[in-house]
C-alpha cells in the first residue's frame, strides 16, 4: 500500500512538473473544461414537446384509481384494492413533464429569445399547444390531490416552495388559460414534435374546449344551476367556433410505434401478467346488459371477484379474463386521453341539467347520449352500438341498467348485495355509460364517480383503511417529499380539507 501511494504522488508531481514546462501556463488555456463545445446551448423544445406528450399514456392509465372504481381486481397482491393508504407524490409531474411545458411557454414568451426556437413552430402555436397540454396535467394533479402548487409552481430557482393554490382557483385558472391558448394560435409553422395531433391546430382547438367541458361539468356539484359560473363556462366552450371532438378522428389519442422501447402502458400494465384481471363488477354490468364491449375490455375467461385478500384471492382457478383483449394490449396498442365519446355524453348531461338549451350544436340530450354511447363502441372497434341504445338496457327513456348485487362473489360476500348499477333516471344513464366508456382511464372515471356516485359502488367488507371509515378513497395523500420539504405549505393546505390530509377527505368540488 505504501509503494502504491508513493507511486501516485510521484505520478501527480510529475504531470504538474510537465504542465508547468509547456507553453500552456494555465488551466484556464484549455477554456471553460465543464462546457462541452459540441453540446447544445438552448434546449430543443419541439424536443421538450416530444417528451411532455409521451408521458401521457401512462397517466391516462393509471392502475390504483382504475382498480378505486373496480374495472381491474387484483389477483394476488390486494393491498390496493383494500384500500391501503399510501403517500404518493406528485413531484416528478411538476420536475418532469410540466416543466419542459412551462420551459416551452417561457422560451417562446421572451422576445430576446423566441428566435432561437423558431424551427419548432411558431412562438404563439407553440405557448399554445403547451398551455393545453400543462393544463391536462394540472387538471388531472388537482382532481387527486385537491389543493397543489400551481400559480407559483414551475419557476425554478426563483421559487422552489410554491403555496398550495385552492383548487376553486386552479379551475378557474385551467378554464381561463385554455381559453387564452385557443385565441393564441395564429398561422405560422405549426408546432413540431407534435406525436399526438401532429401540428393541427384545428384538432388542438376542439380538445381545448372539450376540455374546458368538461372541466366545467366537474364543478357541477358546487354550480349545479342554470346561469351559473360552470354552466356559462360550458356554454361558452360548446359554442366556441372551433368546435369540440365529436368524432373519434378527433380524439386526442397517443400512438405507439412496434417494436420499440416507448411502449404502450396497457402492453406495459398487463400483457403477459396475470396480477390483474377484468373485475367482476364491471363483467356484471356488461353482462347484464348485453354489452358487446365485455370482448374488447378483456380476454375470454371469467371475471374475477373486486376487493379479495390475499389468502381468498389465490385460492381461485388462474383461468380469468386478463384486462383487454389480446390485439388492444400490445406494444403499439394506442391510449385514448379523451374521446368524442366523453365529450357527447357530457354534452348530454349538460342539456339534461338545463344549462344548455336543447337543440345546442344539433343535439338534444338523447341524441348527444346515443351518438356518445355508439362512438364508444365504434372507438373499440364494434358496430353494435345502435342496437344496444335501442334496447332495455341503454335505451336513454327508460333503461333499466346494469342490475344489482354487481361485482358480489357468492363464495367470499366481499361486496355488499346493495352495490347497485340499476339506472332509474338520465342521470343515472349517462353516468353508467360515462362509466363504461371510460372503462381502462381510471383517472377520468374515478372523478366521474366521486361527482355523481354512480354506479353505485360499495366498498368491499375486507377494507383496511380503519381511520377512512373503510370507504372507497376520494382522494389521495400528499406525499412525505412535501411534508419534508414544504411543511408551513403543504400544512396550509391540510387546513382546508374536511378531515384533514385522508384518504375519504374530498377535494373541493367533490364537498
Amino acid at each position: 500500500m505504501k509503494n502504491n501511494f508513493l507511486k501516485s504522488v510521484l505520478v501527480l508531481v510529475t504531470g504538474s512538473l510537465l504542465l508547468a514546462n509547456t507553453s500552456c501556463n494555465k488551466l484556464e488555456d484549455f477554456g471553460d473544461t465543464n462546457v462541452n463545445p459540441l453540446g447544445a446551448t438552448a434546449p430543443i423544445t419541439a424536443a421538450l414537446l416530444t417528451n411532455a406528450l409521451s408521458q401521457l399514456g401512462g397517466l391516462a392509465q393509471s392502475t390504483r384509481p382504475a382498480l378505486y372504481v373496480q374495472y381491474i381486481a387484483e389477483t394476488q397482491y390486494t393491498e390496493t384494492s383494500l384500500y391501503q393508504e399510501p403517500q404518493l407524490e406528485f413531484g416528478g409531474t411538476f420536475a418532469g413533464p410540466m416543466y419542459d411545458l412551462q420551459s416551452i411557454i417561457n422560451r417562446n414568451s421572451n422576445a430576446a429569445t423566441a428566435g432561437q426556437f423558431a424551427g419548432s413552430g411558431s412562438s404563439a402555436n407553440q405557448i399554445a399547444v403547451a398551455t393545453i397540454v400543462k393544463s391536462y396535467y394540472a387538471w388531472t394533479l388537482t382532481d387527486r390531490w385537491g389543493d397543489i402548487p400551481y400559480s407559483e409552481s414551475l419557476k425554478g430557482a426563483a421559487n422552489f416552495f410554491p403555496v398550495f393554490d385552492k383548487q376553486e382557483d386552479i379551475y378557474v385558472k385551467m378554464i381561463e388559460d385554455l381559453k387564452v391558448a385557443n385565441a393564441t394560435f395564429d398561422a405560422g409553422l405549426p408546432v413540431r414534435g407534435d406525436i399526438v395531433y401532429g401540428g393541427n391546430q384545428t384538432k388542438w382547438k376542439k380538445l381545448a374546449n372539450t376540455l374546458r367541458m368538461q372541466m366545467a361539468m366537474r364543478l357541477s356539484l358546487k354550480f349545479p344551476n342554470a346561469g351559473g359560473y360552470a354552466a356559462t363556462q360550458f356554454a361558452l366552450a360548446i359554442n366556441d367556433p372551433a368546435g369540440y371532438i365529436s368524432s373519434n378522428a378527433d380524439n386526442f389519442t397517443l400512438v405507439y410505434p412496434s417494436g420499440s422501447v416507448y411502449q404502450s402502458p396497457w402492453f406495459s400494465n398487463y400483457n403477459g401478467r396475470t396480477d390483474f384481471a377484468v373485475s367482476k363488477t364491471v363483467g356484471d354490468i356488461l353482462a347484464n346488459m348485453g354489452d358487446g364491449r365485455r370482448a374488447a375490455f378483456g380476454s375470454s375467461g371469467f371475471t374475477f371477484p373486486y376487493g379479495l385478500t390475499r389468502a381468498q384471492a389465490i385460492t381461485l382457478p388462474t383461468n380469468y379474463g386478463t384486462v383487454f383483449e389480446e390485439s388492444r394490449r400490445r406494444d403499439n396498442s394506442p391510449v385514448v386521453m379523451m374521446s368524442a365519446s366523453y365529450a357527447l355524453l357530457t354534452i348530454a348531461e349538460a342539456i339534461e341539467r338545463g344549462w344548455i338549451p336543447s337543440g345546442t350544436q344539433g343535439n338534444t340530450a338523447n341524441s348527444a347520449y346515443n351518438a356518445g354511447v355508439i362512438a364508444s363502441f365504434e372507438q373499440w372497434g364494434l358496430t353494435t352500438g345502435p342496437a344496444y341504445v335501442n334496447g332495455s338496457a341503454a335505451r336513454y327513456t327508460d333503461g333499466t341498467g346494469g342490475g344489482m348485487g354487481i361485482g358480489n362473489s357468492p363464495t367470499f360476500n366481499q361486496l355488499p348485495l346493495t352495490s347497485s348499477a340499476v339506472t332509474t333516471t338520465n342521470i343515472q344513464r349517462i353516468a353508467l355509460q360515462k362509466y363504461l366508456s371510460l372503462f381502462g382511464d381510471g383517472i377520468q372515471a374515478w372523478s366521474e364517480f366521486r361527482r355523481l356516485d354512480f354506479p353505485q359502488l360499495q366498498p368491499t367488507t375486507n377494507a383496511i383503511n380503519v381511520a377512512a371509515g373503510k370507504q372507497i378513497p376520494t382522494r389521495y395523500v400528499y406525499g412525505i417529499n412535501e411534508y419534508s420539504l414544504s411543511p408551513d405549505k403543504v400544512g396550509a393546505a391540510v387546513t382546508r380539507l374536511p378531515g384533514g390530509d385522508k384518504m375519504n377527505s374530498k377535494v373541493w368540488w367533490d364537498q
